[in-house]
């Protein structure tokens, strides 16, 4: 099979095609033959040396997938031959084959292409996991998502209010800030207004239940400000740098709680545990199309380091994905 390799660390360049034995499903596992792969941005930490890969995880970059399954492993009975799905993959994503565990499979939704498929697993388990059973976020609360155009965002924001949730959403220009209302959210230009003025001025001065932040730095000590009493606050990333000086008193005050997550180390039942739930819970909205991937932009498979620029440009709105196809 062909495959996605990096010479050595660094931009994009280091980007190339090569070729190598097609991976072997475990007992447990599928092999999926690719059309469609999502580019996420532990790609990008990943191909700079900056996120290494776990010890029993893959080396090829890529954590989702959309395709058919081409084998399975012994132990598989949920899956058979040429079932299309996506999948969540434990790297291995950029190539024209890639293993999965069974469990992290899910049907491709009614009507879905292969790259629209693609963008759902990496966004969707995260948001799933972070805002709905870490924070527990429910209908009639108020959620602040911090770069609300990134895949993370447009997924959250969309899923909040598909649950009865009002939603806030940063960005940094009008054009985002358009994308942003037009799924439903109140937008708040943090270039040219405060983030903890605006969300206060909106809630007659109470704040907001849950803030998603993958910015970290001075907004650490500002989610504090901006969240009510009994707030609870999701790191998922650290845009701005994770270590910062804080005053933890709002903290207390407040009763807030602070915690955070990283989707590719959480052991294999917690993952398939996130994939049942989307199944039950979220699936039926994209089988109804009530809620869709936002697609970015669609690049080759020889294109990947275009993607990966794309991505580092901070540019984009939506997920960006390439295609096998093409």
């Amino acid at each position: 099979m062909q495959y996605i390799a990096t010479r050595n660390s660094g931009a994009a360049d280091v980007l190339f095609i090569t070729n190598a034995e097609k991976p072997q499903p475990k007992s447990d596992e599928v092999l999926i033959r690719v059309h469609a792969a999502g580019i996420n941005r532990p790609d990008i930490l990943q191909r700079q040396g900056l996120y290494p890969a776990p010890a029993d995880a893959s080396l090829i970059l890529g954590l989702e997938v959309a395709g058919e399954i081409a084998d399975i492993g012994k132990d598989v009975t949920d899956w058979k031959i040429g079932d299309k799905v996506c999948a969540l993959v434990n790297g291995g994503g950029y190539a024209e084959y890639a293993v999965a565990p069974a469990a992290q499979c899910l049907p491709i939704p009614t009507n879905f292409s292969f790259v629209q498929a693609a963008a759902l697993p990496e966004t969707f388990f995260t948001v799933w996991h972070n805002l709905f059973q870490r924070a527990q976020l429910k209908s009639g609360e108020i959620l602040l998502v911090h770069g609300g155009t990134s895949g993370i965002g447009t997924t959250a924001i969309q899923l909040a209010i598909a649950f009865g949730v009002k939603v806030f959403a940063t960005a940094g220009s009008q054009e985002k800030c358009k994308a942003i209302e037009s799924l439903g959210a109140l937008a708040i230009n943090y270039r040219e207004q405060d983030f903890v003025a605006e969300v206060k001025a909106q809630t007659q001065g109470q704040g907001v239940n849950v803030i998603l932040d993958m910015v970290g730095g001075d907004y650490i000590q500002r989610n504090f400000s901006a969240a009510a009493k009994d707030g609870r606050i999701v790191n998922i990333a650290f845009l701005n740098g994770s270590k910062t000086e804080l005053d933890l008193m709002p903290v207390m005050l407040k009763r807030l709680t602070l915690t955070g997550s990283t989707l590719r180390a959480q052991l294999p039942p917690i993952k398939a545990g996130i994939a049942q739930e989307l199944k039950q819970h979220v699936w039926p909205l994209l089988d109804n199309q009530k809620i869709k991937p936002i697609i970015d932009s669609v690049f080759s498979f020889s294109d990947a380091a275009k993607a990966h620029e794309r991505m580092e440009s901070s540019q984009h709105i939506g997920k960006i994905i390439l295609d096998l196809n093409l």
